[in-house]
């Protein structure tokens, strides 16, 4: 979902999140790191998607969110690395954070 922001009454800026992309995703989880055990511990949950990379997943930032439509959960983007393999799009999400 695409962070877009709109001014209000009293010129008062607020940001929604608008769904621009859908599509299947390989959700893997993610181990070992200190980091994600940390995170793991602190109930926030990080995995690592697996998305076909075509030129409207090449465009998500980290300024975006994901959301599991199946669960109706919703992710903070880490890291979205288009670059490492030309088929695929790995995007890294950690849940509790976006909210």
């Amino acid at each position: 979902m695409e962070p877009v922001s709109t001014q209000g009454a009293g010129g008062v800026t607020t940001t929604v999140f608008t769904q621009r992309y859908a599509c299947r995703a390989e959700f893997i989880y993610s181990k070992g790191s200190e980091v994600v055990e940390a995170a793991r511990l602190e109930g926030r949950p990080i995995y690592k998607l697996r998305v076909r990379s075509c030129s409207a997943v090449r465009a998500v930032t980290t300024d975006w969110r994901l959301r599991d439509a199946r669960r109706n959960v919703e992710y903070a983007i880490i890291e979205a690395d288009s670059i490492t393999d030309r088929r695929w799009t790995y995007i890294v999400i950690e849940g509790g954070k976006a909210g």
